[in-house]
């Protein structure tokens, strides 16, 4: 069990259940407690409910491994029913590790800023929360700088077409911790080939090139 402060979630220290050590769709590991191996970068995208942006990002070549989680609170080790609660904060993430040899930066900006809708605040069509937000936590200067020019290019677009100003979250991840998510979460729709996929996409593409 959490613990509790006025009915308000706390956290708790350890992670209150078991994960699979490896990444059932590209046979990878899941967690890297010694950080990535050497030539790889890590990213972390929030588009909505994770299950469909997972899906997604484990598709793209050059991709080495992808998993669910919470990031963005203010509690430790939270769990989804705590999440979905919208006292802790976090925001349901994916956290995507690539070999930026292989699939640059950009290409993996694409997918996330043509796969949702990152003009809706809180909510990605029909899920409603904070928990749901549009949101990019970078591990580099060279990943946050793309991230904020994309977003503005991006941004520039939907204006031209009358919709509102993006608004994704991006920030370093230093300080916000990835919390994994239930082993059920993880590569859901692998398990699941017909459950739930929210893709809000604005049907705009993420302007190329000089």
């Amino acid at each position: 069990m959490g613990f509790f402060s006025s009915g308000v979630p706390v956290g708790r220290p350890k992670r209150p259940f078991a994960l699979n050590d490896r990444n059932i769709v590209l046979g990878t590991p899941l967690e890297f407690p010694d950080g990535v191996p050497s030539g790889l970068e890590v990213i972390y995208f929030g588009m909505g409910c994770f299950w469909g942006g997972e899906e997604l990002f484990w598709q793209l070549p050059g991709v080495y491994s992808t998993a669910v989680g919470y990031q963005g609170g203010t509690i430790p080790n939270p769990t989804y029913e705590e999440v979905c609660g919208g006292a802790t904060g976090h925001a349901e993430i994916v956290q995507v590790v690539y070999d930026p040899s292989q699939v640059p930066l950009i290409e993996l900006l694409a997918a996330f800023w043509e796969n949702h809708d990152p003009t809706q605040g809180d909510r990605q069509g029909n899920d409603i929360g904070s928990q749901y937000r549009s949101a990019i936590y970078c591990t580099t200067p060279e990943q946050e700088a793309l991230a904020r020019s994309t977003a503005e290019a991006f941004g520039n677009v939907l204006g031209e077409r009358g919709l509102g100003p993006v608004t994704t979250e991006i920030r370093s991840a230093a300080g916000l911790p990835f919390y994994y998510a239930e082993d059920h979460h993880q590569q859901y729709l692998a398990k699941v080939p017909n459950g739930y996929r929210c893709h809000s996409s604005t049907g705009i593409t993420l302007p190329r090139g000089p």
